[in-house]
């Protein structure tokens, strides 16, 4: 079942990005991710770092940049895998936990904590512990995580800002190592994994974040809000 639901999420990421080729976005992302991202240690923990640089208007980054689309952006994640494979994985959120499932909760590919922020003027993440799931392998339940995470970076042009969007994988042991072997798991559901997270990073040209569904930072942003209000001083006194 994994392999099924690894070779559609494939399909559809590769269809995704074709169509996403064709549109003006108001950003422009760039994958630019290690050749060899994917690293398999001896113990079977795999590290897998994705990444992406972000370009975009300076009134874009100070609108997004701010801890509510932080986690918007953590949505906008599971968002996109649901989307990606038309809707047979789907993600549920429980008190302190998120499911990600093949159709219904019985089948549980991946369990994690609920999510963990960091957040710093110039820098935020968000990271989920992996729990257990049929891509875990039993010997590793409990042992990695998934995050997400945001770097701003020095500005080459004072009209645009560039940030930095990793996406990583810690201290994975996956089940199909286990059961069969590295190169089984290197040619499938790894391979996927970096097909994916790419067309997830392109897609985030189009700076359409979905709402969070739990809101923890659902508050107007205060940073966000003050530099409001001298843009709208420093206005009056211009046209004053």
């Amino acid at each position: 079942m994994a392999g099924f639901v690894a070779l559609l999420a494939a399909l559809c990421a590769f269809v995704a990005s074709r169509r996403r080729r064709r549109r003006r976005t108001p950003a422009q992302a760039v994958i630019i991710s290690a050749p060899k991202s994917t690293v398999v240690a001896r113990d079977g923990a795999v590290r897998s770092v994705q990444l992406a640089e972000l370009t975009l208007a300076e009134h874009d980054w100070r609108r997004l940049w701010n801890a509510t689309n932080l986690e918007n952006l953590a949505r906008t994640y599971w968002r996109f895998l649901s989307r990606v494979t038309l809707g047979l994985i789907r993600v549920i959120y429980g008190e302190d936990e998120r499911s990600v499932v093949f159709l219904w909760r019985p089948f549980t590919l991946l369990r994690f904590d609920a999510p963990a922020y960091d957040l710093a003027p110039d820098h935020g993440s968000v990271r989920w512990r992996i729990r257990d799931g049929l891509l875990v392998a039993r010997a590793g339940r409990g042992c990695g995580y998934l995050a997400l995470a945001v770097t701003r970076l020095p500005s080459e042009d004072d009209r645009r800002e560039r940030l930095l969007i990793e996406v990583e994988v810690a201290n994975f042991y996956p089940a199909i190592a286990a059961g069969f072997s590295v190169p089984v798991y290197e040619v499938t559901q790894s391979a996927i994994h970096v097909l994916v997270t790419h067309a997830f990073l392109r897609s985030l040209a189009r700076l359409d974040l979905a709402k969070s569904k739990v809101g923890r930072f659902a508050t107007p942003d205060v940073r966000a809000a003050g530099r409001a209000v001298i843009e709208r001083a420093r206005s009056v006194r211009h046209h004053d």
